[in-house]
């Protein structure tokens, strides 16, 4: 249980501070934080709770990650379902979280006939910058499959594992800035599908999109490092 409560709070943190600084920050006149305020953001969660609940749980927060680390050979199979569901608990609670506190603005209210609204992911018309269905599902794909390939290889057990958090978390920032114009930027099903529920709409009837790119692109990273880039040898 400890696991998992490890999982719910690591990617309850993750939405709250990744999603709740494009919502509230982003866009103020003068002082928003802008694209590059939110990519930051959504790669410090991700260091922070890798620090601190990382040890207990190996620091999932992303169904994707644990479908790359299962084909990696670094997770069993038989956690899997357990992991998503904390997961996506996790992060729609932080979701629900940010609604309350978004609602406790006068003249508050989702528009979800508009990209990225309640920093939802899309594509098409639902793109920031209005990349195709193909063009979002090449950039989830890819994207989500070099960050399993960091993910493996900065907590390899000939890698220095005291800075596999900032490893990771620096390539989390990096794909945010590559792709918020793009997607939104997922790379994370329980990430996508917490804030599409509460936008509604076309946002949660394209979710699936955002849960099909990444964990394929992280199920190929997997079987890329446990059979063409990991030492057999010495392991």
């Amino acid at each position: 249980m400890k696991k998992l409560f490890a999982e719910f709070f690591g990617t309850y943190w993750l939405v709250f501070g990744g999603c709740g600084s494009a919502l509230f920050a982003a866009g103020i006149p003068d002082l928003g934080i802008g694209f590059a305020g939110v990519s930051l953001a959504f790669g410090l969660t991700v260091l922070t709770m890798a620090y601190a609940v990382g040890h207990i749980s190996g620091g999932h927060f992303n169904p994707a990650v644990s479908f790359g680390l299962w084909a990696g050979g670094r997770f069993s199979a038989k956690e899997l379902l357990p992991y998503i569901i904390a997961q996506c608990v996790g992060a729609v609670a932080a979701a629900g979280t940010l609604f309350t506190i978004a609602s406790g603005k006068a003249g508050f209210v989702i528009d979800n006939t508009k990209a990225g609204a309640f920093a939802s992911n899309g594509f098409g018309a639902f793109s920031p910058d209005g990349y195709s269905l193909e063009a979002a599902f090449i950039a989830e794909f890819v994207l989500t499959l070099f960050f399993l390939l960091v993910i493996l290889g900065a907590t390899d057990k000939f890698a220095n594992g005291k800075f596999a958090g900032v490893a990771i978390g620096l390539a989390l920032t990096l794909i945010h800035l590559i792709s918020i114009p793009i997607t939104n930027t997922s790379v994370n099903p329980a990430r996508s599908l917490s804030q599409a529920i509460f936008t509604g709409g076309e946002p949660l009837s394209q979710v699936w999109l955002f849960w099909a790119a990444p964990i394929l692109g992280a199920i190929v990273a997997g079987f890329i490092y446990k059979n063409l880039l990991q030492n057999h040898a010495e392991a």
